[in-house]
């Protein structure tokens, strides 16, 4: 592995990772406007993928790299959530996104040296409900749209998915993972 301008993650890795966030977050703002029932969104099954995208960087180059995506998707996603949702639903996703991932990036770094399972679980679990929590509190709140049964129901689904996506980590990881660092 080479170090680059931006330390151990090259430029196109980079690119490539802040595109991938970007496509995640945009996608799930415009989904997360379609309600399934009154319990669930779609962006409640889009957006974990988020996680598991930071989770595979920060396992791979570290917090540092981890928190850049973060930063640079959270400024670019922001933007452009704003012409394909609505403002509100940008901030809150804006808003919610960078504190869950850095919760998460945070939990992970700490947790890294023990079994492989438990920073992504513990990291994307917290991640998840810091998520939630800001997302439907400062999107819907004041709103006719019944946010807490949709908070709770979004919820749910993330904490499910988060846990399923402890398989295509393990799987990335055999693939690109640093010797010594699993």
């Amino acid at each position: 592995m080479s170090t680059s301008r931006f330390g151990p993650i090259g430029l196109g890795q980079l690119i490539c990772a802040i595109a991938t966030m970007i496509v995640i977050v945009v996608a799930s703002n415009v989904l997360v406007q379609y309600p399934i029932n009154n319990w669930l969104t779609w962006g409640a099954v889009s957006y974990p993928i988020a996680f598991l995208v930071a989770d595979v960087l920060n396992r791979r180059f570290g917090p540092q790299a981890a928190r850049r995506v973060a930063y640079f998707g959270f400024v670019s996603a922001l933007v452009i959530s704003i012409f394909v949702a609505t403002p509100r639903i940008a901030l809150a996703s804006g808003s919610a996104f960078l504190v869950a991932q850095l919760c998460d990036i945070y939990l992970f770094d700490r947790l890294r040296n023990r079994s492989w399972w438990q920073a992504p679980l513990v990291g994307g679990l917290a991640g998840a409900v810091v998520d939630t929590f800001i997302f439907f509190s400062v999107a819907f709140a004041g709103t006719d749209m019944p946010w807490q049964t949709l908070m709770l129901g979004d919820l749910a689904v993330k904490l499910c998915l988060n846990t399923f996506m402890l398989a295509p980590f393990r799987a990335l990881m055999w693939n690109i993972a640093r010797p010594n660092n699993m």
